[in-house]
């Protein structure tokens, strides 16, 4: 059984700081990425607001030069999904398709799934109109018109967020009213470049190579009509990806693992990403936890060092 110092599960911003610092701390890395490096920001046609990059790049492209960074000093990736794992006694047990590897530490930086609607254009057009965070993506649609699906307090912030750029924003629900706070709703009534579609459906988003607008479906009528819009926001929520750590970790009423900072309550593995942060959730903000992470594992596994000498 192969073993490692640091196994960090998730490839995200976070996961690959932490691969990063780890390696560069001579600990023997293993990340296991899945079938996609970069999580959510590789879906992100141009990041503007990462520092160091006053052009900004893609997203793909942002996540290759963290993963040759890491590799740089020596993590070691697998496009491998953990299917199981074994917190109750260390060395930590990590199974990859089948294959059990050992670990002293793990990194938990799977990160959160954002919950889809499940109509036709949605996979197709992600990343070509189609996005989930207005604070990554406002500035590519000033001055256009962008809908945003969703009735609650994260929807209606990314709406307020995109309407400092597009020229209107329409919020589409399906309910007669909100579940978002009457501040937030009360705020975007008040904005002049706001819209709003009440109990209505999507059942299309249209477009080919791009979004060109979505078939909406009125619940009380059936009336089937088109929306022109050149983006959609899709804001109806996450689902954090713990599955696997359920029993192994405490989870919350949420499926979020209950962690401080980024130690959860078991010595030796921590979380980072995502899955820690539930209010800004922006690439710089999960290479930082992630750095925390390492740094913490780093001193983690010194100080058991030091103890079985």
């Amino acid at each position: 059984m192969k073993r490692y110092d640091i196994v960090i599960l998730g490839a995200g911003p976070a996961g690959l700081t932490a691969a990063l610092y780890t390696s560069r701390a001579k600990l023997s890395t293993l990340i296991v990425s899945g079938p996609m490096i970069g999580g959510q920001i590789s879906q992100t046609y141009q990041v503007d607001n990462y520092p160091g990059f006053p052009e900004g790049i893609t997203g793909p492209d942002l996540t290759m030069k963290f993963k040759a960074q890491a590799e740089k000093f020596g993590a070691i990736f697998m496009d491998s999904e953990a299917s199981a794992v074994d917190f109750g006694s260390q060395p930590f047990t990590v199974t990859l398709d089948g294959e059990k590897v050992e670990s002293r530490v793990v990194i938990v930086a799977t990160g959160m799934t954002h919950k889809k609607l499940n109509i036709p254009g949605e996979d197709k057009l992600m990343g070509r109109g189609v996005f989930t965070c207005a604070t990554c993506d406002a500035v590519l649609y000033e001055d256009l018109k962008v809908a945003v699906i969703g009735g609650g307090d994260s929807a209606f912030q990314e709406a307020l967020d995109l309407s400092k750029y597009a020229a209107e924003v329409t919020i589409i629900h399906q309910r007669g009213s909100f579940k978002a706070v009457q501040y937030l709703v009360d705020k975007a009534k008040e904005n002049p470049r706001m819209r709003f579609v009440m109990n209505s459906e999507v059942l299309e988003i249209l477009g080919e190579k791009r979004i060109e607008g979505l078939k909406l479906r009125a619940i009380s009528t059936g009336e089937i009509s088109t929306l022109k819009v050149d983006g959609v926001l899709i804001a109806i929520g996450w689902n954090p990806n713990t599955n696997i750590f359920r029993g192994q970790l405490e989870l919350d009423s949420d499926n979020y693992i209950i962690s401080r900072s980024v130690f959860t309550e078991k010595p030796g593995v921590f979380t980072a990403g995502d899955l820690n942060d539930r209010l800004y959730r922006q690439v710089v903000t999960s290479c930082a936890s992630g750095c925390v992470a390492a740094l913490e594992a780093v001193k983690y596994l010194a100080i058991r060092s030091q103890d079985h000498q």
